[in-house]
């Protein structure tokens, strides 16, 4: 173990989410230590969660404020900015689309022929309207 600790050296870890801080990594790892000793292990874990929490309506807080400030000058910012924050990301497609009587399909197959249909419409309306 020890020759293996001398060649190897011992990969730091990194900050999983954006609001953590080197103290709280500090904390996580001295926590890691004390598995053995309860007492010490929950009063630490107890230390990580309290930082963690503050850390971490911090770092909202502060976005939120950028966001504010990038409303009106950034747009584009701002919306990646509330992704970052929300972790969610906005789709435009529901996997559905409607026929041209106007019913929604939602089988793969029926849509990938009113797809098919749609092109030969556009290619025939090209047709028509290219001299």
């Amino acid at each position: 173990m020890e020759a293996a600790t001398e060649v190897i050296s011992k990969v730091k870890r990194e900050a999983k989410q954006k609001w953590m801080t080197e103290e709280i990594l500090n904390l996580m790892e001295e926590r890691r230590c004390a598995k053995g000793n309860k007492e010490k292990y929950e009063q630490i874990h107890k230390k990580v969660q309290e930082k963690c929490n503050m850390s971490k309506e911090n770092w909202i807080n502060e976005k939120c404020k950028e966001i504010e400030q990038q409303r009106k000058h950034s747009p584009q910012t701002m919306y990646r900015n509330i992704e970052e924050i929300t972790g969610k990301r906005t789709f435009l497609s529901t996997g559905c689309i409607k026929a041209m009587n106007g019913d929604i399909i939602i089988d793969k197959e029926k849509i990938l022929e009113r797809w098919a249909e749609y092109i030969r419409e556009l290619k025939m309306t090209e047709k028509i309207t290219t001299p």
